[in-house]
């Protein structure tokens, strides 16, 4: 475990906490939407999926199949046949956190279901005020900065693990998800302002100390 423990801050790292510190700025000094800056970290999610989509496509593109472990049992699968899994598995998983937060929070009377859900998707740009919607695009520019800087340049992608880069979002975001739901009590009970504070610090914490290049390049990888 310690070997994929950073020893210290990148160009990066420090970029990524720059991004993640705007919200918590404009919460406490902008008199943001607490609410509303809870969506934008939701859709970080979103952002992190299509990403590594990306950089599954870029692997396939190099490798064409990779290893695929169930059990006791090893075989070679397609790259595509990775993708499409993690599509559908880490899609499902979205749905359900945002169908969460979306009705413990009660953003603008959305409730947790289905049809909820795929309504807020669908009129994102109505649901998101104009200043979010530029904190959207941060964030999308910061992840893309990170998959070029860790990724593409290091060249990782011609070496990496599809099974191990398949799962590799779920490590990352673990926290982020367990914070935003409960960050749905909080904005009921008016202490959002508070709490999107103390996510930002665990946020930041965990992202920074762990070496998601080390990470996604490891040669072995467990599928169940």
């Amino acid at each position: 475990m310690k070997r994929l423990l950073k020893r210290r801050l990148t160009f990066t790292d420090i970029f990524l906490i720059l991004v993640n510190a705007v919200p918590v700025a404009g919460v406490w000094f902008g008199e943001w939407n607490a609410a509303e800056v809870f969506i934008v970290y939701c859709l970080e999610s979103v952002i992190a999926g299509l990403y590594n989509v990306i950089m599954m496509l870029l692997t396939t593109w190099i490798k064409k199949k990779d290893v695929w472990t169930n059990g006791s049992s090893e075989t070679m699968v397609s790259g595509y046949g990775f993708i499409i899994f993690f599509i559908i598995h880490y899609g499902f998983f979205i749905w359900i956190q945002m169908g969460l937060f979306l009705g413990i929070s009660g953003y603008k009377n959305h409730a947790f279901s289905p049809e909820d859900v795929f309504s807020f998707f669908i009129h994102l740009r109505q649901n998101i005020p104009v200043q979010v919607q530029w904190l959207l695009l941060l964030f999308i520019a910061s992840n893309g900065l990170m998959v070029i800087k860790n990724f593409i340049i290091t060249g990782a992608y011609k070496t990496a693990s599809l099974g191990t880069l398949m799962f590799a979002p779920y490590a990352r975001i673990f926290v982020q998800q367990f914070c935003v739901i409960l960050g749905g009590f909080f904005l009921q009970f008016g202490a959002g302002k508070i709490f999107i504070l103390v996510f930002f610090v665990v946020k930041i914490f965990f992202e920074t100390i762990l070496d998601y290049e080390k990470l996604i390049t490891a040669k072995n990888t467990s599928v169940t």
